[in-house]
């Protein structure tokens, strides 16, 4: 009896703190996703980076100029003998000394390199970095789509574990007031003591069940804040109101997949980035035509020797060019490089007729899958029905006195699991339906 007591206090406790529960709807969750989740962050980065590897900073188009400056000192202290030398009166000639002779050069220049021609090799590249650009906008879109599919099923699962909760207090609310009408019939000598403590019995069952789904939705809603990127202490009561999509706009969506699903979009522009592949290395063949110019200023101070005086030479210089480099024979490794760039597209190409091959049955499957929990569901609608009328009927009869406290009990077993059953396949057929629409393309495409 004490631990009952127990029980009670404690699902009253979970009841007040769950009291002041904000309601996240599911258009909220989403967008809480797209602006917090880590792994999206990262993909709209990912999609930055290819950004800027497709500007023209990033093509070889654009002119290479460089500037370089230089400076240097000396200072020398020289002693310049004359042995065997004499002067104009016979005498020996005597040593010269040069001391602290300075020599200063100064010089700047500006050098500018541009390429002509380069057999279309940068024209390719740049092609290539623009479909390189619009792949990594599909994968990124792939993330996102993975995130808010994941998001979505976390998502229902908290919704479908509160709604068993829900039902689960209703069984306990049940079950209680069992209590209450055996004590009072065992009071009145219409019954047994052996009621009353079955009716604890199923009281102490139902509360253990609730506390554990209880800590199952708390652990839920914890992962729902991890995809979110929120605190964990943040606590949610979601929408557990499900709208299916009608079946003709599944079955337009599905018409559709070759144009929106990211798989089959993704071999494509792989192919066209192995298709510029090709033209790329077949730029080997071809001649590199360039443009050189330099503008160039030197300045040399030479102090005086022993024979000249110094001297100070300012220099300036400007020069332009133009040169031509033609790889005849390079080895055969520009013949290599295009055959298996030629193997590589080959490849791709199978790659792309697989891929549509399994999406093909993915999405078949995935179809016949969502029309089969629909039906599965609604099924366990009027499975609900069924037992919600056989427990009110058993309910009477048993306040009559016309069945037994167990024969009451499984009609409440029954209700309860028919109620989380239906719950199950609720949740079942909408997340085959957000599937559905992964495949198609269309996640992000619907309101939810």
């Amino acid at each position: 009896m004490k631990n009952y007591i127990w029980i009670i206090v404690l699902l009253a406790l979970n009841i007040n703190a769950n009291a002041q529960e904000s309601l996240l709807s599911k258009s909220e969750a989403i967008n809480l996703a797209l602006e917090q989740n880590f792994g999206i962050k990262v993909a709209e980065n990912t999609v930055e980076i290819a950004d800027n590897n497709q500007g023209i900073l990033n093509t070889g188009f654009l002119p290479i100029l460089s500037g370089v400056a230089n400076a240097s000192f000396a200072e020398d202290n020289n002693t310049i003998e004359f042995p065997g030398q004499v002067d104009e009166n016979g005498n020996p000639r005597p040593d010269v000394e040069i001391n602290n002779a300075e020599t200063k050069r100064y010089g700047a220049s500006l050098n500018l390199n541009y390429t002509l021609f380069d057999g279309l090799g940068r024209t390719y590249n740049y092609k290539r970095l623009k479909e390189q650009y619009q792949l990594t906008e599909l994968q990124a879109r792939e993330t996102i789509q993975s995130t808010i599919l994941q998001l979505l099923s976390i998502y229902f699962e908290v919704a479908r574990l509160s709604e068993n909760e829900f039902a689960q207090k209703e069984a306990l609310e049940v079950s209680k007031d069992r209590i209450k009408r055996a004590e009072y019939s065992f009071e009145y000598g219409q019954n047994t003591q052996l009621d009353v403590l079955n009716a604890e019995v199923d009281v102490t069952n139902d509360s253990i069940i609730l506390l554990n789904t209880k800590q199952l939705l708390e652990n839920t809603k914890r992962d729902l804040n991890v995809v979110l990127n929120q605190d964990m202490s943040i606590d949610y009561a979601v929408d557990t109101l499900i709208n299916f999509i009608p079946m003709l706009e599944i079955q337009a969506m599905v018409d559709d997949v070759s144009l929106n699903n990211l798989a089959i979009l993704q071999t494509e522009r792989n192919l066209a980035i192995n298709e510029y592949d090709i033209k790329v290395s077949k730029s080997g063949y071809l001649p590199v035509i360039g443009l050189t110019g330099s503008y160039g200023w030197n300045l040399n101070q030479n102090p005086a020797s022993a024979f000249f005086p110094g001297t100070i030479n300012n220099n300036q210089n400007f020069s332009v060019g133009a040169g031509l480099t033609w790889n005849l024979f390079d080895g055969g490794n520009t013949t290599v490089q295009v055959r298996n760039a030629k193997i590589l597209y080959e490849n791709q190409e199978l790659l792309k007729k697989q891929v549509e091959l399994e999406v093909e049955r993915d999405i078949q499957n995935a179809l016949e899958t969502y029309k089969n929990r629909l039906a599965i569901y609604e099924i366990q609608e009027k499975a609900v029905i069924t037992n919600q009328n056989n427990f009110e009927r058993s309910r009477e009869q048993y306040q009559l006195g016309r069945i037994t406290s167990i024969e009451f009990r499984q009609a409440q077993i029954n209700l309860l699991t028919a109620q989380t059953t239906k719950n199950l396949a609720k949740y079942d057929a909408k997340l085959a339906e957000l599937q559905l629409l992964d495949l198609t393309g269309q996640l992000l495409n619907v309101d939810f």
